[in-house]
């Protein structure tokens, strides 16, 4: 039973650690900085240098914008959608879609869900449908890791404290099917498609309930594909098929004065993961 069909790549995995290694030993060996061994760990110039190196990985958007305008292109030239456009506000919300009923779906878009920036989201008043895209484009990352923690640790916890709806979340992008993260939907190739210079398979699709849970609701079930227009749109256009769709459901409940919540994700009619009863710790909204 696993949260997202895809692994971690546990043989790249352990080359990079081996490469890590190595580069924190023989660094000093790189460069034309003049310094001898001991003078260049003391300098501080290799940890300045991994930390730029860091900081511009993190920085850049180009790579992860690039993907999602040749998927959303794709989309359009297809009819799965009327139209998109980027957001020109400074807000977190980073594209706007038109979809072909006439709705508004907006989506805001992420890298790997297992850091704070994940709880950083707020849905829009324009949105008839919100969704959160995770590109997480670092080959050495744990797709495992990351749905549970964005779905459960963060999402399900930030949605009920703030009451923030979010209708469901992509978990998608270029990595996809390649060497550091091999998909199960690749074995068969005519499921790949080509976006400009990627070639992935169908999205990992996750469906939210359509309501939060609260203390007269305490149970909530992960919606049918057919109730959120752009993620079906998504599973249409790059060839998803309805067993590998995950539905989310949220149950809550008070033990003393502690709010807790359980998450559980189900695919093809099995449960794939369920957590067990988890505290909220920060809870602002009147339950």
């Amino acid at each position: 039973m696993t949260i997202i069909p895809c692994k971690q790549n546990k043989g790249l995995r352990d080359q990079i650690e081996r490469f890590a290694e190595t580069l924190k030993t023989e660094a000093h060996k790189l460069g034309d900085h003049g310094l001898d061994e001991r003078e260049f760990y003391q300098s501080g110039l290799f940890r300045g240098a991994i930390e730029r190196v860091r900081g511009q990985f993190s920085a850049t958007m180009r790579g992860k914008r690039e993907f999602v305008q040749h998927a959303l292109n794709h989309m359009e030239d297809g009819g799965f959608i009327a139209g998109w456009d980027l957001t020109d506000n400074a807000n977190r919300n980073d594209y706007i879609v038109r979809l072909n009923s006439g709705r508004v779906a907006v989506i805001d878009l992420k890298g790997c869900l297992d850091g704070n920036n994940t709880n950083i989201f707020e849905r829009p008043p324009l949105a008839d449908e919100f969704v959160i895209w995770s590109i997480c484009s670092n080959p050495g990352a744990d797709p495992q890791r990351n749905a549970w923690s964005g779905i459960h640790t963060r999402l399900s916890a930030e949605m009920i404290a703030r009451n923030q709806r979010v209708d469901g979340v992509l978990l998608w992008d270029m990595v996809c099917a390649t060497i550091g993260r091999p998909c199960p939907k690749s074995v068969d190739g005519d499921r790949l498609t080509n976006l400009g210079p990627f070639c992935v398979p169908p999205p990992c699709i996750y469906l939210f309930p359509e309501n939060i849970p609260s203390i007269s609701i305490p149970f909530v079930k992960g919606r049918d594909i057919g109730e959120v227009e752009i993620l079906a749109a998504f599973n249409a256009a790059f060839g998803g098929y309805a067993e590998e769709i995950h539905h989310v459901d949220f149950r809550m409940e008070m033990r003393g004065s502690e709010l807790m919540r359980q998450t559980v994700v189900r695919r093809a009619g099995t449960i794939e993961q369920v957590s067990e009863m988890t505290a909220i710790r920060r809870v602002e909204k009147d339950l």
